[in-house]
């Protein structure tokens, strides 16, 4: 009788996930390409904890909305892995001090087995099981990339220096994972990324490593930047890590010849640049729109103080924050008006600059009649004597 390779497979990867657990090496397992009853659920991630005790394993539901927990024995989750793998999970990643491996099963229900050396593990198997003890992070110190950039050094630990660039990074995967989940992108075959002005690519090759290897989506991820050497450097470095489907082109916003994108991303275009990125967004039907706008020049000349603002609006510094507010409001109310439901909030503070808003848009699913918003945009401009806006010219030249 021939053996089932699927069972086989199975078999050999829950028994490597038990020896790693109960050798106290198993770091992290995920569960994802989820196919079950659960409309809402993304993956499952699991993690060791030591519970007054007890050594259990924790399970993350991660779903759109909401994330849940349960804490399950061995035993338990020895059952619930036998049952989900191959059925309702067609991805597994298990990460320990000593070992990657991933089962991954086909669209006709085919496994295939690959284990490596882990040899970028930086996080003591002591330090992982404290329970509730540190702060949640979405990206995990001991990714090899961030080593590469310079962020962590060879033990894994985050570089004084870079502390401020680690804490963005965090950031921006907290809020490209949260609009990811209110979109339909995890139901997509592959997904398109375009970041524009993507510069060292810190968070390029976050926002890669996260899709890819947390998420186990297919990406195409295409950092643009202006700046030959930068182009080449992270070439070279995404070479250097044998990535598949992240690049770097050399170009602008306003000369990139844009395909179909399901994310676009540009933080600090500067002044009309961010409205170039927006229009092609609008333009690609993004599912995302990604900005922390930089420089807001177009406007400011143009505005006529309103005669009851007049001597508050006499000081330059309440004029510039006068131009900043009203550039950004127009643009998310013309994205709103474009077919996205806007949010404008305080990113977080840069490494260089004291800029950190960021409009973050994310295509509505019904249609809404948007002429409400046209005409307080028309008012708007009315009541401030702005005569152009660079993305509501480049939206009204499309129609």
């Amino acid at each position: 009788m021939t053996a089932n390779p699927s069972a086989e497979h199975t078999t050999r990867f829950i028994s490597d996930c038990e020896h790693a657990f109960n050798k106290g090496q198993l770091q992290r397992l995920v569960l994802s390409k989820y196919q079950g009853d659960e409309p809402e659920l993304n993956r499952i991630s699991i993690r060791p904890i030591n519970l007054k005790n007890t050594l259990l394993l924790s399970f993350l539901y991660e779903y759109r909305s909401r994330h849940v927990t349960k804490n399950v024995s061995l035993d338990d989750a020895v059952s619930l892995l036998q049952r989900w793998l191959g059925n309702d999970f067609n991805n597994a990643h298990m990460v320990s001090t000593d070992w990657e491996i991933q089962l991954r099963f086909s669209k006709k229900g085919k496994p295939l087995l690959n284990k490596h050396r882990n040899k970028d593990s930086a996080t003591a198997p002591a330090e992982a099981l404290q329970h509730n003890r540190e702060k949640h992070r979405f990206v995990e110190q001991s990714r090899p990339y961030l080593q590469a950039l310079g962020i962590t050094d060879s033990q894994g630990q985050i570089i004084p220096a870079m502390s401020r660039k680690w804490k963005q990074i965090n950031r921006f995967i907290e809020v490209l994972a949260t609009a990811i989940s209110n979109t339909a992108l995890t139901e997509r075959e592959t997904i398109h990324i375009a970041d524009f002005g993507s510069g060292k690519a810190y968070l390029t090759f976050a926002l890669h490593d996260y899709l890819h290897d947390k998420l186990g989506m297919s990406t195409q991820v295409t950092g643009v930047e202006l700046r030959q050497e930068l182009v080449d450097l992270c070439n070279n470095t995404a070479a250097k890590l044998n990535l598949q489907g992240i690049k770097f082109e050399q170009g602008d916003v306003q000369h990139f010849a844009a395909q179909h994108i399901n994310v676009m991303i540009a933080l600090h275009a500067c002044d009309t640049a961010t409205d170039y990125a927006i229009h092609m967004g609008i333009r690609s039907n993004a599912d995302i729109i990604m900005c922390s706008p930089c420089c807001h020049k177009q406007l400011r000349p143009q505005l006529k103080s309103p005669a009851p603002l007049a001597p508050l609006l006499q000081h330059g510094i309440h004029l510039g924050q006068e131009a900043e507010m009203l550039t950004d409001g127009l643009r998310a109310l013309l994205l709103e008006a474009h077919g996205y439901d806007t949010k404008v909030f305080e990113f977080i503070s840069l490494e260089h600059t004291s800029k950190n808003k960021m409009i973050l848009a994310q295509k509505r699913r019904q249609h809404r009649d948007n002429s409400e918003v046209l005409q307080q945009i028309a008012d708007i401009k009315t009541f401030y004597g702005i005569q152009e806006h660079c993305l509501e010219r480049l939206l009204n030249a499309d129609a």
